[in-house]
């Protein structure tokens, strides 16, 4: 098993057919800034083009997934600043999307705004019980530009998924199994995951 500098914002580990990829920022909650971004496209790439590869898994550290975008970082930001880095994160979500190998993202805890857009372009979902979802961007007076608002009527349907970004209401583990937004709930998350992982790698011995 292969660990990478624990010190970096994302930490990768690769075990046989299995890779985790883990956010590694806790006193930022893990929020996905542009050196984050940056990191993650340059890993994700590396990853995705590893044929030996069957699965990806991503989650994050504590009891937080992502926060999502930086908030600070985003209030420096001028329109094409701006453009750009909503291009950045749509462009990386995609390639999430489109990956061939199975992608999972594991949920440990709170799973917010960007993270969801994140969570969302992966294959399977799975959630810790004490996983706690939101778009909040509605209190803020922005909305997500990572892909989120596409992607999640297509998971929950459209009438839910506009009430949960104008609310910007929090929602339980139970309640996004209930709706479709995850698929499992489990504890630790993360052998949820790898249960999901194996059974492809069978499928494809």
């Amino acid at each position: 098993m292969n660990e990478r500098n624990t010190q970096h914002p994302i930490v990768e580990k690769i075990s046989d057919s299995i890779a985790v990829v883990r956010f590694n920022r806790p006193a930022e909650r893990n929020a996905l800034s542009t050196p984050t971004l940056d990191k993650l496209d340059i890993m994700l790439s590396n990853l995705i083009s590893d044929h030996k590869l069957n699965s990806i898994i991503v989650t994050g550290t504590g009891n937080v997934f992502s926060s999502g975008a930086d908030i600070r970082e985003l209030a420096t930001l001028d329109v094409n600043r701006a453009r750009h880095f909503s291009s950045k994160g749509q462009r990386l979500f995609q390639r999430i999307a489109e990956a061939p190998q199975l992608t999972i993202a594991a949920i440990n805890g709170y799973c917010m705004g960007g993270g969801l857009d994140l969570a969302l372009a992966c294959d399977i979902r799975v959630a810790a019980s004490s996983a706690v979802f939101a778009h909040p961007g509605a209190r803020l007076g922005i909305i997500t530009g990572w892909g989120g608002t596409q992607r999640l009527p297509r998971v929950i349907g459209k009438a839910r998924a506009l009430e949960f970004f104008i609310t910007a209401q929090r929602m339980t583990s139970k309640e996004a199994q209930e709706i479709g937004l995850i698929s499992r709930i489990g504890d630790p998350v993360i052998d949820c995951a790898l249960e999901f992982s194996h059974k492809k790698t069978r499928m494809a011995d």
